[in-house]
């Protein structure tokens, strides 16, 4: 395990609570129809693994997500303020409004989004890898996959590349058990995931506990060395979301057991508790960042709203042909 300082680890507390407040707050928001959009897909539960993996990077390096991308873009250091302002279409958004939920991003945080094809970004993950590669830079990219994304094409074909070229691109699979509605082993024939790397030539790196942050961040370091000195490899992150699928789904009525289970592994709690053994006297500490990150929310909801709405010049800039 990695050898964290106090002060990391109660960094690491304030942003999966931040996350977890955000996502809280945009489910309440969409409901009352002040967030639009087809769909939302919030992150409750899978904290520790953006965080973890996130925070195990370097400044130059590179991350890029599906559409369950709020909580990454906050552990990339977007601000959450422009993250709402996106979901409530507005000019102050990350995407100017344009994007929505399903497309947050960042260039100056290297962070290339949210995207709302299943598995159309890996191609994009290897293309990022392969500028670094060819520019002989220090750089890794971050990628993550959804279980439901490894039987599509896009999975194959990106690893597959990757590895021929030996592209440096930490290749992390949220395995939150189902895609969509449907259980992993009902729509994989290989359910361990991780032991896809094998067929590309890329390093498995097996699977880690997606509740801890402390295994995640440990793991990811080494993946990061790997993947810079020697090309691809694959984490396995077993993790679990305590929504469903999209803010619209109802899945959970016939898992309450497991649900049940999961919860008792909540990523927050799981961190707290080993805080509050670890350092004497520390709960009035996390309290505080507890009302930190609620408050930040309220700014961000504050903000979305007072921002600006697009414009028709808006609708037509960074149109070129």
């Amino acid at each position: 395990m990695a050898s964290l300082t106090k002060e990391q680890l109660l960094e690491f507390y304030h942003e999966m609570v931040l996350i977890r407040r955000f996502e809280e707050r945009s489910l309440e928001l969409y409901r009352q129809k002040r967030i639009g959009g087809v769909y939302l897909h919030v992150y409750n539960g899978q904290e520790a693994t953006g965080v973890g993996t996130v925070n195990a990077l370097k400044e130059q390096d590179h991350v890029i997500t599906a559409y369950r991308d709020h909580g990454i873009a906050i552990s990339c250091g977007v601000e959450p303020e422009r993250v709402m302002a996106e979901m409530f279409g507005k000019r102050t958004g990350t995407s100017g409004g344009k994007g929505g939920s399903m497309h947050i991003a960042d260039r100056t945080k290297n962070f290339w989004g949210g995207y709302a094809i299943v598995g159309g970004h890996l191609p994009l993950a290897t293309g990022i890898a392969l500028k670094a590669q060819y520019n002989n830079q220090d750089e890794v990219v971050l990628s993550y996959i959804g279980d439901g994304a490894t039987n599509n094409g896009y999975f194959h074909e990106s690893l597959n590349l990757a590895g021929v070229w030996k592209l440096p691109v930490i290749w992390v699979i949220e395995n939150n058990q189902y895609g969509m509605g449907t259980a992993i082993e009902l729509a994989s024939g290989q359910p361990e995931l991780h032991k896809r790397a094998d067929s590309y030539g890329i390093k498995d790196f097996g699977r880690v506990d997606g509740q801890d942050v402390e295994a995640v961040y440990a793991l990811t370091l080494e993946a990061r060395e790997y993947a810079h000195k020697h090309g691809s490899c694959l984490i396995e992150s077993m993790t679990y979301r305590y929504e469903g699928h999209g803010v619209s789904d109802k899945l959970y009525a016939t898992r309450e057991e497991e649900m049940a289970a999961w919860k008792d592994k909540d990523p927050i709690e799981i961190l707290k508790a080993r805080l509050i053994k670890k350092y004497k006297n520390i709960e009035p500490t996390l309290k505080e960042l507890e009302q930190q990150a609620e408050a930040k929310v309220e700014e961000s909801v504050k903000f979305a709203d007072e921002s600006p709405i697009p414009t028709y010049e808006d609708l037509v800039s960074n149109i070129y042909v």
